[in-house]
């Protein structure tokens, strides 16, 4: 499966209000595993930037001068982004902004949510957390993801970070090695009722873990205890 990862950096918090997109920040995953394959894009505005936002991302109508306008961009950004499950963070606002800005190039623009499938970091979050901080900054903090270069917002880097995070967020089990074994007793135990096969004394034979399974079970608790904020609920029941 495709997956892109999506950040967006804009000229104010509203389209509505004729604000813009300055930034796009894109990293693809492909069977949950980083390409390098990204896209990261500078877009000028045609409008002035609110202070507000310049605050958050840093970026000002200055620097942006010789970068192209989205209508230069749109065709490159839709062809990469068609047929992928695209993951966001907060994902309304920059669907808002992306629906917006291709509507306007192309009037019979498909939004992006009825195009694939779209999945919401921050709602994702909020399920998993109730109650507790979901922003990228505390779900960084929470899964252990080093973020200290992000003194400012960035497309790029935050999409990037989110990257990190949905990874972790959504990680299965863990291999351990405890793959089965195929010897004489799983074969009798697969090919012949159960019961009959107890009767006859014999028992399934028992993989005991070794040693770095052990420690891998352990250290997978450790990272479920983390997520969750207490104990993983493997270790408060009795064996």
């Amino acid at each position: 499966m495709r997956q892109i990862v999506l950040d967006t950096e804009t000229t104010g918090m509203d389209y509505n209000d004729g604000h813009r997109i300055i930034e796009i920040g894109c990293v693809e995953m492909v069977s949950r595993r980083m390409t390098g394959n990204d896209l990261h894009m500078y877009i000028h505005p045609d409008r002035e930037i609110d202070q507000g936002a310049i605050d958050v991302h840093g970026i000002t109508l200055d620097f942006l001068a010789d970068k192209p306008r989205f209508n230069d961009i749109a065709e490159r950004l839709a062809a990469y982004l068609a047929d992928a499950e695209l993951i966001i963070h907060n994902a309304p606002f920059d669907l808002g902004f992306l629906n917006h800005e291709l509507g306007m190039v192309n009037a019979g623009h498909t939004k992006l949510e009825e195009a694939g499938p779209i999945i919401d970091t921050l709602a994702d979050a909020r399920q998993r957390f109730p109650g507790q901080r979901n922003s990228l900054d505390a779900l960084c903090k929470r899964f252990e993801i080093d973020n200290s270069n992000r003194e400012l917002h960035g497309a790029l880097l935050d999409a990037q970070l989110l990257a990190d995070v949905y990874l972790r967020m959504t990680g299965g089990q863990i291999d351990i090695g405890l793959a089965a074994e195929s010897d004489e007793s799983s074969n009798a135990l697969a090919g012949s009722d159960l019961a009959s096969y107890l009767a006859a004394g014999a028992r399934p034979r028992v993989q005991r873990a070794s040693a770095d399974e052990g420690e891998a079970h352990e250290a997978y608790l450790d990272m479920l205890g983390k997520a969750a904020g207490g104990d993983a609920l493997w270790r408060t029941l009795k064996h």
